[in-house]
């Protein structure tokens, strides 16, 4: 009989595509398989013409990109020099995880299995597209694919003699063994939080610990939201970026949480552990320090602040010594139980702090070894840079919005970084912060004399902050000598909208062209004496549209029609480089729809040629965006 092993190879952004490869894997494992579970750049690539069948969950991000944790395989897969033949004896299958609302939907796990496909595997199932916009999640489609997978598997590889699929309801061993240390062993807590020397550059395994310099509340005191300028001295990190690039952040949880978890589930903060996998070949996680104080474990790693997902109540209703809690537990774990669970913790946002408070006599029966199969770890957040080195020496600043919402929970809902980053004084002694820097999705134009037109409404604005002060150390004025008649025309639209109406301006203003909105001048105009200097010094063309300081709400869409006649001598006669920051709901598609109009009105090309001409601007790389939800 054919060995049965089965390996799962996941690439994932937020942890929905680990948590549902780690899904599967435990289903295997059910299957009696032999089974991996592992990222696909923790993957060695090159045995990957030896794998014989293959189950791929693959995220999309940003503008159809691979997620951070599978790049290298993705630049490995489309190599030119690959034999045709290459994965000729692999059985595989590929499950795509992403949103409906991007244009680029699932276009990561599309191209995967075309590509895996085009390399001589045989697929078990056509390509699957979960998708998060649908009313039950990715679940609604994971879930009968998931029937028909393990129909196909097992058709390939039968269970072997005499076994029988373990059943749902008995429980499957934990992925760690945890072992507590004597009581008076001398490793302390504080050992395990010291900032220790870069060894390389500072990476997710090796965070640089920077010290907050300050933390700078940029909107009014009377505004709803909460906007800060915070600022990190990065000295002696090694730590180098460009305009466009991101910073990643490591958060915790409050103190405040920490201690209610460790009451609910009867856990001595300071007791120090060490973990040891269940199985050979299983790593250890690479962000905990061994040993470990229960203290660090739930401050520094467990999310105990995130939505749960499915999972998360499938093993919890495997603990409950209570019939009620059980029953209702394994109705949010089941199929049919989807829309329920989807109102008790989507839709209100409820925490898993707070769902562990649910259901008390369940919580205080979770064996601590389960912890990390229970809980997943908290994930870095990723900020643009709102600042230039070259302005800014050894510094990385951020413009940050407080996240703070209301859902029918009596209890506003926050976001665990921002939350966290805002509670943070630097005044009140060293701060420090860990952080890395990875490449971010928008390059700016390397050539001096390439002008820049930046749509980057809200906390948008942060990227191109960072690229406006490199360019102008840089003396890149971007002076477009623009023929009189141009100047001209641009001169009057320009009236309506530009930061000083009626005063004039200088033509190396035009290299750096800033789209800017937010609801009120007053208000939450970030930045604004900055921008005013840099106006003044003729180094920036501003635009700015005051949603809410008139009548009618007034976008930067907009702003964009209005200066039609400029925004046209830019695209076709200066070559300039368009740049969208922001968010993802409705703003860029407007901001879309109101270039083409402009490529309609000004150059005279019809619907669809305005189409054309704008997805060749995406293709030179010359339209750039880079959104969030």
């Amino acid at each position: 009989m054919a060995e049965r092993k089965l390996l799962i190879l996941f690439g994932s952004q937020t942890g929905t595509a680990e948590d549902t490869a780690e899904r599967i894997g435990r289903e295997a494992k059910r299957r009696h398989f032999q089974c991996r579970v592992e990222a696909l750049d923790s993957y060695d690539v090159a045995n990957l013409i030896n794998e014989l069948l293959v189950v791929f969950v693959c995220a999309t991000t940003g503008q159809g990109d691979p997620p951070d944790n599978m790049k290298m395989f993705w630049r490995f897969l489309f190599r030119k020099n690959l034999p045709a033949s290459s994965l000729c004896q692999m059985d595989y299958a590929v499950l795509g995880l992403g949103d409906s609302s991007y244009p680029k939907f699932n276009f990561v796990a599309k191209k995967l299995h075309k590509r895996v496909l085009q390399l001589g595997g045989s697929p078990l199932l056509p390509v699957s597209l979960g998708d998060d916009q649908h009313d039950l999640g990715p679940d609604a489609v994971v879930d009968p694919w998931l029937l028909d997978l393990w129909d196909k598997i097992l058709a390939l590889y039968p269970l072997p003699p005499g076994l029988e699929i373990i059943s749902p309801d008995a429980r499957l061993p934990p992925k760690y063994t945890l072992h507590y240390l004597a009581e008076d062993s001398s490793c302390s807590d504080g050992d395990l939080l010291q900032p220790t020397a870069p060894r390389a550059v500072p990476s997710e395994l090796h965070p640089f610990a920077a010290r907050m310099v300050s933390n700078q509340r940029v909107t009014a005191e009377s505004h709803f939201q909460d906007v800060r300028l915070i600022e990190f001295d990065v000295t002696g990190s090694g730590i180098t970026f460009s305009a466009g690039d991101v910073v990643m952040i490591q958060p915790q949880n409050s103190p405040e949480d920490v201690q209610q978890f460790c009451q609910l589930l009867r856990l001595d903060p300071d007791r120090h552990f060490v973990l040891k996998p269940s199985e050979p070949g299983t790593a250890l996680p690479p962000f905990l320090p061994q040993p470990c104080t229960i203290r660090h474990l739930v401050t520094h790693y467990l999310d105990i602040s995130c939505v749960p997902r499915r999972s998360f109540f499938e093993l919890l209703s495997s603990f409950s010594p209570d019939e009620l809690e059980r029953e209702k537990l394994q109705e949010f774990s089941s199929a049919q139980g989807q829309e329920e669970l989807y109102s008790y913790c989507n839709r209100p946002r409820r925490t898993t702090l707070e769902a562990l408070w649910d259901f008390p006599h369940t919580t205080c029966a979770i064996p601590p070894e389960y912890l990390l199969d229970l809980i997943p770890r908290i994930r870095p957040r990723a900020f643009s840079i709102a600042s230039s080195l070259l302005a800014h020496p050894n510094r990385i600043q951020i413009l940050m919005a407080v996240v703070q919402y209301k859902t029918r929970l009596s209890k506003p809902r926050r976001g665990l970084c921002s939350t966290w980053l805002a509670s943070l004084n630097p005044q009140h002694g060293d701060v420090r912060v860990p952080l890395w820097v990875k490449k971010g999705g928008m390059k700016f134009p390397v050539d001096p004399d390439t002008p820049v037109i930046m749509i980057g409404p809200g906390t948008g604005v942060a990227p191109f902050r960072a690229a406006i002060q490199e360019r102008v150390v840089q003396g890149r004025r971007g002076d477009l000598r623009l023929s009189q008649a141009t100047w001209l025309r641009a001169h009057v639209v320009l009236e309506s909208s530009w930061l000083f109406p009626g005063q004039g301006y200088q033509p190396g203003a035009l290299g750096n062209c800033l789209f800017f909105g937010c609801r009120q001048k007053s208000k939450d105009f970030y930045c604004q004496l900055e921008w005013e200097e840099l106006v003044t010094k003729g180094f920036l063309m501003l635009f700015t549209a005051f949603s809410r300081d008139q009548e009618e709400k007034v976008y930067v869409q907009h702003r964009i029609r209005e200066n039609r006649k400029l925004v046209w001598e830019l695209l076709s006669s200066r070559n300039a480089h368009v740049y969208l920051a922001g968010n993802a709901k409705q703003m860029p598609a407007a901001v879309a729809e109101a270039l083409q109009s402009v490529l309609q009105s000004e150059g005279g090309l019809s619907p669809s040629e305005a189409e054309e001409y704008f997805t060749a601007l995406e293709r030179s790389q010359r339209f750039q965006s880079e959104t969030w939800s």
